[in-house]
């Protein structure tokens, strides 16, 4: 009876000494890790449990590695949870927290913005610079980005939709281009589903060339149907658009900033000051505002505009008072 008492007592012994332990590995997993701000942490793509943990005490966020080793024993799921990618630890997250944190898809992201109104080369030199991403497309032509997304027969111009992209590390400019080329084929199919009837335009493309000219021409937002009804109205009557966008555009790396009497009178794909109609693309990325101004231009009879000089137009029926605009807005400035 005495050696049964005996071993009862062993027992107890074992047991407080096992239930202590496994509080005090539990206290050391649920204390806050050793951070006084937020920091990022990348986890390697392909990186092991351990060699993680070696990393986290060498740089010490974390003060001891066992209680790691003894979680991947008796819970190894949490072990091999990690995902790669950057992640912000912060100051007063437990060691639990943190390989939530770790094992999440909460990573670092980053943000590329591309306004309205850039080119296709802008947009290319913004991402070129993008931080974080993986590069494809440098050294890329133009057809050769266009045939990497899956439309080598399409023209580049135009065809992204300029907006603020955020991206994480490990993803490609290829991705980001994805994604913006989607999003301006699908806000440019449900502008031209609500398109007002008898345009003088015959495609959804065509308003995606109209649009470029509408953002090129005026920040403004609310001037934006006025151009557009400027440029409606002198398509139905067969008048050529004569705006300077496109001259710029179709000078390409020979503008300097200034356009001559000879640069209007030069013939280029895109001048429409010889041309007649539209442009054969896109001369910009226009934003939702452009494209819904394209397709729903404002009612009324100017056919002429000239800039202010402070960011808005002058709008005129009759070319006599747009030649008096002209004396008065920029002549005289």
């Amino acid at each position: 009876m005495r050696v049964v008492k005996v071993l009862i007592g062993i027992a107890i012994l074992v047991g407080v000494a096992v239930l202590g332990g496994y509080q005090y590995w539990q206290s050391r997993l649920a204390a806050p890790i050793a951070l006084d701000q937020t920091t990022v942490y990348e986890v390697p793509e392909g990186a092991g449990f351990t060699r993680i943990i070696h990393e986290l005490e060498a740089r010490g966020i974390i003060d001891a590695v066992w209680p790691y080793r003894v979680l991947a024993k008796l819970s190894p799921d949490k072990a091999n949870g990690l995902h790669a990618g950057e992640f912000e630890l912060d100051p007063g997250m437990s060691g639990n927290e943190m390989l939530a944190r770790l094992s999440s898809n909460n990573v670092v992201s980053y943000q590329l913005t591309i306004p309205e109104g850039w080119t296709f080369a802008e947009m290319r030199h913004r991402l070129n610079d993008a931080p974080k991403l993986k590069h494809r497309t440098q050294g890329m032509s133009d057809e050769e980005v266009m045939a990497a997304l899956g439309h080598g027969d399409e023209h580049p111009e135009g065809r992204f939709f300029p907006d603020t992209y955020r991206y994480h590390k490990g993803m490609t400019d290829l991705g980001v281009l994805r994604r913006a080329y989607e999003r301006m084929a699908e806000t440019l199919q449900n502008v031209w589903a609500q398109r007002q009837d008898d345009l003088p335009i015959d495609s959804a493309y065509e308003a995606l060339i109209l649009a470029s000219l509408i953002e090129s021409e005026t920040g403004v937002p609310e001037e934006r149907r006025q151009i557009a009804g400027v440029f409606t109205r002198r398509l139905e009557r067969g008048m050529r658009l004569q705006t300077d966008p496109t001259v710029i555009y179709g000078m390409g790396k020979e503008y300097d900033g200034n356009i001559t009497r000879a640069d209007l009178r030069r013939k280029t794909p895109y001048n429409t000051y010889v041309i007649d109609g539209l442009p054969p693309t896109p001369i910009a990325m226009p934003g939702a505002g452009a494209l819904r101004a394209a397709v729903n231009p404002a009612p009324g009879d100017a056919l002429y505009f000239v800039a202010r000089g402070d960011g808005s137009h002058y709008f005129s029926s009759t070319l006599a008072e747009h030649n008096a605009a002209v004396r008065r807005y920029i002549l005289n400035r």
